[in-house]
């Protein structure tokens, strides 16, 4: 039953992500396949033909056009997009080190990169609820013996403050943009989304980070602890305090997230400029985060549909007018600079699996016996 519980968590999340790519390729393919039609076939009327007609023109035509239109980014930008994406997964890695230190765990930048870069690769490439987070959870547990929970309590730290980071920078940036987010119903649906998600993680870390239930419940505690696993819940508790006893934290933080967000912004702005197109990055500074954090949202596997039907939404609307290809390839470009690196974390999980496995073996002791 096990088995099959997760055989369907996959697969309902993969069967989404195939129909929301299918439904964006054929309307693309649908618009690109028209205008060539149109083209060879001047002053006939596209709507005359048959339903088949039209949908075996637009996956004849669609496909090349889409390709020539990729054909048309410049090197030197791609070059650059795949730098600046390398420097935002060294900017987390430079973050999860800071949320380490509350705890007083001290691990090499060296190796906390070989760990994000492996997890990046989990987390490209494994569908499914167990992914590269619980992969960095473990190897810093492994490697931190005496506060094990802590460490994994960093992994999730981590995560939930570089998606708030990234929902405040989103919501700052909707200020200027309001009358671009507030055009049509779509956008302003989304802008509701970005606003709703933000105080819910708001919500989440004051809990978390200051206090909750168990402050104001007497006995809450000795009730806890008497839950299966309770002990592990009280500390788990506890390791999310800390953070919000440490007065200076959030401050620490704010300059690695602000940068964060502007690489993240500048790498989506380069792939605007290999394509030629004159997007105001003003607009950008507000439409990429916005995507990237709901893209974040456990409903495709790496957000991938989800994302490309958001950019084609937003980047398509009045006062931007990004053509609906280019705006999926900026998207599918973007997302292939990222499995980049993800390949890249797979090199170093390979290289390093066999040496980090003796070495786990070797901190364990000599047997004590052949048998």
């Amino acid at each position: 039953m096990t088995w099959v519980r997760k055989i369907w968590k996959v697969a309902w999340r993969l069967a989404v992500c195939l129909l929301l790519l299918a439904w964006i390729f054929q309307a693309i393919f649908y618009n690109e396949g028209r205008l060539e039609w149109s083209e060879l076939n001047p002053g006939k009327d596209w709507h005359a033909l048959t339903r088949k007609e039209r949908f075996d023109i637009a996956w004849l035509y669609g496909p090349t056009r889409l390709w020539e239109t990729f054909k048309l980014m410049k090197a030197w930008a791609l070059a650059l997009s795949v730098v600046l994406m390398g420097m935002t997964i060294f900017l987390g890695v430079v973050r999860w080190q800071m949320v380490l230190r509350v705890h007083g765990l001290q691990m090499p930048l060296w190796r906390i990169t070989q760990i994000s870069l492996v997890a990046h690769f989990f987390n490209s490439f494994l569908l499914g609820s167990v992914g590269g987070d619980l992969l960095k959870a473990y190897y810093v547990a492994r490697e931190t013996h005496h506060k094990k929970t802590e460490a994994v309590i960093t992994v999730f730290v981590d995560r939930i403050l570089g998606l708030f980071s990234m929902l405040v920078f989103a919501c700052v940036m909707m200020i200027p943009n309001l009358d671009l987010l507030t055009y049509n119903y779509r956008l302003r649906m989304l802008v509701w989304l970005i606003l709703a998600m933000t105080a819910g993680c708001a919500m989440f870390l004051v809990v978390s980070f200051w206090g909750g239930v168990s402050k104001s419940v007497p006995g809450a505690r000795k009730w806890l602890r008497k839950l299966p696993k309770g002990e592990m819940i009280e500390r788990s508790l506890e390791a999310f305090r800390e953070f919000g006893k440490d007065k200076t934290f959030l401050f620490r933080m704010l300059p690695i997230w602000t940068i964060c967000n502007i690489v993240l912004v500048l790498h989506f702005l380069s792939l605007t400029w290999g394509f030629g197109l004159d997007l105001s990055p003003l607009a950008l500074s507000a439409i990429v985060p916005m995507v990237t954090s709901i893209s974040a949202l456990p409903i495709t596997p790496s957000g991938l549909g989800v994302r490309e039907n958001l950019y084609v939404w937003m980047l398509a609307a009045p006062g931007i007018d990004t053509p609906a290809a280019q705006a999926l390839l900026l998207s599918l470009v973007g997302y292939a600079g990222s499995l980049l690196w993800s390949l890249i974390g797979g090199v170093v999980y390979l290289t390093l699996r066999d040496r980090e496995h003796l070495k786990e073996i070797a901190a364990e002791g000599p047997p004590t016996s052949f048998n």
